[in-house]
């Protein structure tokens, strides 16, 4: 009998790591959080999720108090982005500077430690660019409600968005891709580009930042690491306890795949090294209607998600793979001819200039 991974949160990512699981003869099974009952685990399945929190559900409730749920006493931590930058800051690990919004502090009073510019954003949840609020002028001020539930962060004037996607086992094992270039619109990661020989050089200084907090956590899985480069210095971003959106190109451009890598890492089976296929780019399909013709690119794979299409939702991912650079070229030029007006504009020539700086 195949060993059964729950996973909660039965979305995209639940989708793929289901996925993933069917070679490796896992059962893994995803589950919505707002099923009307709860599944019944055995003692020997295991747990998993596909998101950092979760409202208390049934569901929630009953994978949640799993004995083997694994990390979790992880996810609490690092989703919220004060206790994950307390525990940044301990290890020692280069961050934006930020401040605690509490005690009716003021904007002004956050300026004058964190700079003129100071984004805050909500302590959990709001990602893609949601609960996220600028103090950019004299006349901005701390919304009423953000006191005791936001950070206050440094405005980093960045060269480029770089994430790295690790795993670690229980052995304390691990494993990472190359850096991966990632280009953001409205919080919103819209294209990625993997691997980069010009990121090489801070390789070993993404591997140690992430290495460090894996082992710190004595964390079991795949995790990402978003940053900003600075130079030739990283500062982390955010941190994923889970599968992570800059790391779908290892789908098509790796031997083992980010959602693979999590599924062995959670199993205790082997982390072996991966492969690297190819030059790959992701592009992300964000508010945009299923194309047929995208089956007809070459190089490229289309995953759709089969969810209700709405503006800035992320509704599927293509990645485009091949060893040919220029065949890659020319897959996002046909590519962007099959996609709305502004991906051209954006993620499509921005992809393009990432090629030329290989």
């Amino acid at each position: 009998m195949s060993q059964r991974i729950w996973v909660l949160g039965a979305g995209q990512l639940g989708a793929m790591l289901k996925h993933a699981g069917m070679p490796l003869a896992l059962d893994v099974c995803p589950v919505d959080i707002n099923e009307s009952s709860a599944p019944e685990l055995a003692v020997d399945d295991l747990v998993t999720a596909e998101r950092e929190q979760w409202p208390e559900t049934l569901v929630t409730h009953a994978l949640a108090q799993h004995p083997r749920f694994i990390n979790q006493n992880v996810f609490g931590r690092l989703a919220d982005r004060k206790t994950q930058k307390e525990l940044i800051d301990s290890l020692g690990i280069a961050t934006a500077p930020w401040r605690n919004v509490a005690n009716d502090i003021t904007a002004n009073e956050l300026r004058d430690q964190l700079g003129e510019r100071v984004l805050l954003k909500r302590r959990t949840g709001g990602y893609d660019g949601r609960g996220q609020h600028w103090l950019r002028t004299d006349d901005d001020e701390v919304p009423g409600d953000w006191q005791g539930e936001a950070i206050a962060e440094q405005a980093i004037n960045f060269d480029e968005e770089v994430s790295l996607v690790g795993v670690r086992n229980a052995a304390g094992e691990c494993v990472f891709y190359p850096l991966t270039l990632n280009l953001h619109l409205s919080g919103i990661l819209y294209a990625s580009v993997a691997p980069l020989a010009r990121l090489q050089p801070l390789q070993a200084q993404a591997e140690q930042m992430l290495g460090n907090i894996l082992n710190a956590l004595d964390y079991v899985g795949v995790m990402a690491m978003e940053t900003f480069r600075v130079g030739d210095q990283l500062l982390i971003n955010e941190l994923a306890p889970r599968v992570h959106n800059s790391g779908h190109w290892t789908q098509a451009g790796a031997s083992i795949s980010q959602f693979e890598y999590h599924l062995r890492a959670v199993a205790d089976m082997a982390i072996p090294a991966p492969q690297v296929i190819g030059q790959n780019v992701m592009i992300n399909l964000i508010g945009t209607d299923y194309n047929p013709q995208w089956r007809n690119l070459p190089c490229a794979r289309t995953y759709w998600y089969g969810k209700e299409v709405r503006p800035g939702r992320k509704v599927g991912h293509i990645n485009i793979v091949s060893n040919n650079i220029t065949e890659v070229r020319e897959t996002l030029v046909l590519l962007g001819d099959l996609l709305p007006e502004h991906y051209y504009r954006d993620a499509i020539d921005w992809s393009l200039s990432a090629l030329e700086s290989l």
